[in-house]
């Protein structure tokens, strides 16, 4: 997952702009004080970890379901990536409609709405048995409800934190590998002894009693409702935003590809088990607890969220270049974990540099919002494009890993550009 952060000291003095209802809130309940360390503010980084947990924790696994659904419907590399990446899309597209209606106050009601659909999509997806029935469940329902939770989980930890708000935001962004290590442990241990489609079944009992959590804890701070437009399109006048949005749109275009083809790779080229590959997967999640929340005590306490960033976009790049490489067991241990860690750093850091570009704290999910809708497109296509280009390469992965590593870097490029027209101090 992503994380959202700000250094500005001025927007300490101003409050955030959530609302638990629609109706406008009273001036004199707008100038309410909550500890950054109080339970109730560390309350909601649970409530947006445990949203985590269910969206980019339960894609994060997806590598199981790429190798399973490959087997069992017969299906192509190509094919499969686009169900994930459908629900890929779906995360970040929506994120332009909820986050503007989360600064309208409805965010209960995105969270209901959110936790149904991903509950839908999570039991549906045991009854799979053609291929667009697993498009319409794990690609679009689950898409929909993991688009209505994201964005607004992000902003509602940033409304409670200020001075440590990337360090909360990375906590709470550690649901990803948290989930992305459950649920393909329940895969490896379960699918054996009561089948595969049990085994989502218990993932999606594990997703309800998240939901049930998430509805009950979820206290969005109480602000004046606002009635802006969708969308900002003045955001894209300013240079900084203009190239970050781009800058975003290469990264996201390269960095998730390892993420679809770990297992593939490991049982393809490197002639792992599927088990071997499994834990792969679960090691690529599991380093994300350390890449995620390092990286934001260094944003924080040291160098700034942007220039915390950049190199790790930077070796996320060189990575992908160096996977090419990779012929031994041992090797593709060693890309796993450091691909982990960097890859991780990248997704929790990006949405903090963008909130640096926002000082109306109204505005935040609005404008992260939309760039997380530029995202979408990325998200879209670069899995399924990798695909192809495996299949047009005979099942070698060179192509695939080229069109990777120098999407990456076109994204570290234009990320530069756009920390320059910011300025560097």
């Amino acid at each position: 997952m992503a994380s959202t952060s700000t250094s500005s000291s001025s927007l300490a003095a101003k409050e955030p702009f959530v609302s638990s209802e629609p109706e406008e809130t009273p001036a004199e309940n707008t100038q309410t004080t909550v500890s950054e360390g109080s339970f109730l503010a560390c309350s909601q980084v649970l409530v947006s970890h445990l949203i985590v947990v269910n969206g980019f924790g339960y894609f994060s696994s997806f590598g199981i379901f790429q190798s399973h659904w490959i087997d069992t419907l017969d299906r192509s590399n190509s094919d499969i990536s686009w169900v994930g990446s459908l629900s890929l899309f779906l995360l970040f597209f929506l994120g332009t409609l909820s986050g503007p209606i989360m600064d309208r106050g409805y965010l209960r009601h995105l969270l209901v709405a959110g936790c149904g659909f991903q509950i839908l999509g999570v039991f549906t997806t045991s009854a799979v048995s053609q291929y667009w029935q697993l498009v319409l469940s794990q690609g679009i329902v689950q898409g929909i409800g993991n688009g209505l939770l994201f964005t607004p989980c992000i902003a509602l930890v940033s409304t409670y934190f200020t001075k440590r708000r990337a360090f909360a935001l990375s906590l709470a962004a550690c649901g990803a590998p948290v989930g992305g290590v459950v649920f393909p442990i329940i895969a490896q241990q379960l699918s054996p002894k009561i089948g595969y489609p049990w085994a989502i079944r218990v993932m999606g009992f594990i997703i309800i009693l998240d939901s049930v959590l998430i509805v009950l804890l979820a206290r969005p701070r109480q602000f004046k409702r606002t009635k802006g437009p969708l969308v900002d399109p003045k955001a894209f006048k300013e240079p900084t935003y203009l190239f970050f949005a781009i800058g975003i749109f290469f990264t996201l275009w390269g960095v998730y590809i390892a993420y679809f083809y770990t297992t593939t790779f490991g049982k393809e080229i490197i002639g792992i088990s599927e088990n071997g590959s499994l834990t792969l997967l679960m090691i690529l999640n599991a380093v994300g607890v350390p890449g995620r929340i390092i990286p934001s005590l260094l944003a924080d306490n040291y160098f700034g969220t942007f220039n915390t960033l950049l190199p790790f976009v930077c070796a996320v790049s060189v990575l992908l270049y160096g996977w090419i490489g990779v012929d031994s067991t041992g090797g593709f241990y060693g890309f796993v974990v450091i691909y982990g860690i960097c890859a991780n750093a990248v997704q929790t850091l990006f949405p903090s540099a963008l909130s640096q570009l926002t000082t109306d704290l109204s505005k935040v999910a609005s404008r992260v919002g939309m760039v997380f809708t530029v995202g979408s497109f990325a998200c879209l296509t670069g899995p399924p494009i990798a695909g192809v280009l495996i299949s047009k390469k005979g099942g070698d992965y060179l192509w695939a890993q080229l069109f990777g590593g120098t999407s990456v870097i076109l994204g570290f490029v234009l990320l530069s550009v756009a920390r320059w027209a910011k300025g560097w101090s």
